[in-house]
């Protein structure tokens, strides 16, 4: 098994191409070699220790409590968000959507992510995964969907903050005004993120109960006032069904679970903090989506068609007056900082983990001397978020969705294939099923990733081709900069030559 080690920070420049665990990949080349079953595999031997490229000393890790709250933002962050579901399908279609939808898709994702995080627990996550089962290309491939699919998403979560907070102050709904708001606070929340992962977790803690809380409040306040009919209805009559966007809402609203994978060497303990964790949050994620959706549906009487990004907010009002509204508006502000962070946080150290694999030239896994976060990762990450904010909202979630729809279908082959061909390694966790089961487990949340494939836009679809053709290129290009020296990039026989 590979194990973790703590990132430490330097003193002194001279010392960034330091290795970050020579130890670690010792053992795990032990372990590798002295199994002759996995010998015979021919599989990618690599080292998934994060070499942090600066002088080591201890740094505090990720524990349970904060761990959990930066899975709950990643996923969730609140129902904020939720309300298209109902205005796609009607009441009864978005009820059963979020009460069906985290058994069909969200378990199976955290059951996957809690076995293969605690038997590969290094920085890159889901990257390591592919990159062992498959070599590298499939690594970088999966590494550029997912990568761009989460910071595509974090760029949707500002646009949504600005949506509610709209309603509240009228002229974010003019474009400069609009404009500098999205800017001021990516740069804003970007730094934050450069402060630490541990703050991170932290803070993360503390905004989730803050931006919780007024829904708690409504629903409470709503219970005299709920009508049970109004949970059956259709929807309107005359009104459309909106299966695209139904789909997509659901799925924005409950994936990402594997994100919490690139953090795996910055968490104490992960193999037992992961799957407690993991269990934990997909019990609150549910709850919270549907005790606010049952709670407003059944004491709300609109149109349909009212329901649309930010409705909670209009309908606190009406519920417990403009108090209510306001608290659930700077609410929403507070979730949109909550998961930015833990977002952001998992791309960063993604980036940091391709880079320690050699998939990424070694400059991305550079970290701040001061804080000891991958600042490469948050300078790109944040570029592309701001350029992604100009998109329309609906095409920024599904261009997201879709991109991690191909990640995730490579990653249900990757996890397969792993059990297949590496029973014998060791994973403190283990899903309970044999391999006819886990292919039944993964085969139905796969047959509804083919429906965000079918029902997408023909500029959705034009967007994530186009981007699915820039990372293959991506990996080629990675590989003329090998050959040609033009960067410099770890590589599995450095690290061994090191701990020899």
């Amino acid at each position: 098994m590979i194990t973790g080690s703590a990132p430490m920070n330097s003193s002194s420049a001279d010392h960034e191409d330091q290795p970050h665990s020579q130890s670690t990949a010792a053992g795990m080349d032990h372990e590798i070699s002295s199994s002759p079953s996995q010998q015979q595999q021919q599989l990618p031997k690599i080292s998934t220790t994060t070499k942090t490229m600066v002088k080591k000393k201890k740094q505090q890790q990720l524990t349970l409590l904060p761990l959990i709250f930066i899975i709950y933002f990643q996923v969730a962050g609140g129902p904020y968000g939720e309300e298209p579901a109902v205005q796609a399908a009607g009441p009864l279609y978005a009820i059963l959507g979020f009460l069906i939808f985290p058994f069909v898709w969200s378990v199976p994702e955290a059951l996957i992510t809690a076995e293969l995080s605690t038997a590969y627990p290094g920085n890159g996550g889901f990257v390591i995964w592919a990159h062992r089962a498959f070599g590298p290309f499939c690594g970088s491939l999966m590494g550029c969907l997912k990568f761009l699919s989460t910071v595509i998403n974090v760029a949707a979560l500002l646009v949504l903050c600005v949506d509610y907070l709209n309603k509240v102050i009228p002229a974010l709904q003019s474009d400069w005004p609009r404009t500098i708001s999205i800017w001021g606070l990516t740069l804003f929340l970007s730094f934050l993120n450069y402060t630490g992962l541990v703050i991170v977790g932290y803070l993360s803690v503390l905004l989730g109960i803050l931006s919780f809380s007024p829904f708690i409040i409504m629903s409470i306040l709503a219970i005299p006032k709920i009508q049970p009919r109004r949970w059956i209805s259709l929807g309107d009559q005359g009104m459309n069904k909106d299966w695209n966007m139904f789909f997509n809402t659901l799925f924005w609203n409950l994936s990402y679970w594997d994100s919490v994978s690139t953090l795996a060497e910055e968490v104490e303990k992960p193999a037992e903090t992961f799957p407690l964790a993991l269990l934990i949050t997909v019990i609150v994620t549910c709850l919270s989506y549907l005790i606010p959706l049952l709670a407003v549906i059944g004491a709300v009487s609109v149109e349909q068609s009212a329901w649309g990004f930010g409705f909670h907010a209009t309908a606190a009002e009406l519920i417990g007056g403009k108090w209510l509204k306001y608290c659930l508006e700077i609410g929403s502000a507070l979730s949109t900082v909550g998961m930015f962070e833990a977002q952001l946080s998992s791309s960063v150290y993604q980036l940091l983990g391709m880079a320690d694999l050699g998939i990424l030239p070694k400059f991305f896994a550079l970290r701040s001397n001061r804080f000891n976060t991958p600042w490469v990762g948050i300078l790109l990450s944040t570029a592309i978020i701001l350029g992604c904010s100009y998109m329309d909202f609906a095409n920024i979630i599904s261009s997201a969705n879709l991109l991690y729809t191909l990640g995730m279908l490579l990653e249900f082959a990757t996890f397969l294939w792993l059990r297949r061909k590496l029973p014998e390694q060791k994973r403190p966790y283990k899903v309970p099923m044999r391999l006819p089961g886990l292919i039944v487990m993964c085969l139905i949340p796969s047959g509804f990733l083919v429906i965000i494939l079918v029902v997408a836009t023909k500029t959705v679809l034009l967007v994530t081709g186009l981007m699915t053709l820039g990372a293959i290129g991506g990996h080629f290009l990675m590989k003329i900069c090998k050959v040609k020296k033009l960067c410099l990039f770890s590589s599995e026989s450095s690290v061994v030559n090191e701990d020899e």
